[in-house]
């Protein structure tokens, strides 16, 4: 088999792994496809969301190029694309996708994308994110928590060592809230394109989109067999 005839029959099967959305652990056959689908879940069983972004390596522009600077992140000082990836507590995805430039800032990609608005029209969603959203969590605080800022009076010489260690544990302490959807984006980079992506960047969303939901497959099938283990083994306890 040639490498066009394989290159045509992923595009072909691209296109609809893309649009399958994202599945939902123990609601088989219920996917989410939307950022408005993946609120309503979250309003109705009660799901805190973890937010993240996820940066993946992309060939550079050519020379001359009108957006040759606006794939260069600033964090990694390389020609990247951006997704935002949503996870539950577990490190399960529920979405990943709102793919922009590098250059751009992950809490704008979350206003463009319009998950922001979400949050307004279900105020009872709550979420972790890391500074990076910090003018998200400004905006709706009682319902998106940060890291906490560091006090001021951190910044003098004769700071108090037990403020200082109150604002490390709190922040400790988010972050170990917030990790799970580090996990998710490990899930992600498992796949070889979201390692370096060296096909046309054009194509770059739907193939992103692709994994994320075969991700999203198996991390709800992982789910399944561990409630169906745990479920064998109080059968087996209350036996005996």
């Amino acid at each position: 088999m040639g490498s066009s005839t394989i290159g045509r029959a992923i595009g072909e099967i691209r296109p609809p792994l893309a649009s399958r959305g994202f599945a939902v652990p123990d609601r088989p056959g219920i996917r989410l496809r939307t950022p408005e689908d993946m609120f309503a879940y979250a309003a109705a069983e009660d799901v805190t969301l973890r937010i993240d972004g996820m940066e993946t390596q992309v060939r550079r522009p050519r020379a001359n190029h009108p957006s040759r600077r606006a794939f260069v992140s600033g964090k990694r000082k390389q020609n990247t694309i951006k997704t935002t990836t949503i996870s539950d507590g577990q490190g399960r995805t529920l979405f990943s996708g709102a793919e922009r430039p590098g250059r751009m800032h992950d809490q704008t990609a979350v206003r463009t994308e319009g998950i922001a608005e979400q949050f307004r029209q279900h105020p009872e969603v709550k979420a972790e994110v890391d500074d990076g959203y910090r003018g998200l969590a400004n905006e709706f605080p009682d319902q998106v928590s940060a890291p906490p800022k560091k006090p001021k009076s951190l910044d003098t010489d004769d700071a108090q060592l037990t403020e200082r260690y109150g604002w490390l544990e709190a922040k400790r302490r988010q972050s170990s809230r917030r990790i799970c959807v580090e996990h998710a984006n490990a899930e992600h980079r498992q796949w070889r394109p979201l390692q370096r992506y060296t096909s046309r960047r054009e194509s770059y969303g739907e193939t992103h989109r692709a994994i994320a939901g075969l991700v999203s497959d198996r991390a709800a099938r992982r789910a399944t067999r561990r409630r169906t283990s745990t479920e064998l083994v109080l059968v087996r306890t209350t036996a005996c």
